[in-house]
């Protein structure tokens, strides 16, 4: 499994500017990934559908604020940093760039 721990990412969009903590864990061998924004209390978001190729792992996230949408996310570990994006419906793609390690 690639990408354990706690990443912490810069977010910058016209809806939120702050600090994402992405979390990677190890659940019976399964990816457990879960999104954590630092300063504001954000809806359940479920996570699901996670593969692994190479350095990249890629999923899907729902969440009820955006009923029967898809959020498509795919993160790459290399060299000790992260970075990839999410593709929110009417947001658009957000940028995940320079994600630091911080457990």
């Amino acid at each position: 499994m690639i990408g354990l721990g706690n990443w912490k990412f810069h977010v910058d969009t016209m809806f939120y500017k702050g600090d994402a903590i992405l979390g990677v864990a190890d659940k019976g061998g399964k990816y457990d990934v879960t999104i954590d924004l630092a300063d504001i209390d954000i809806p359940e978001i479920s996570i699901y559908g996670i593969t692994e190729e190479g350095d990249t792992i890629t999923g899907t996230a729902a969440t009820d604020l955006l009923k029967g949408k898809e959020i498509p996310f795919s993160i790459t570990f290399e060299n000790g940093v992260a970075s990839g994006f999410l593709k929110v419906p009417f947001l658009g793609k957000i940028k995940l760039e320079n994600g630091q390690k911080i457990g």
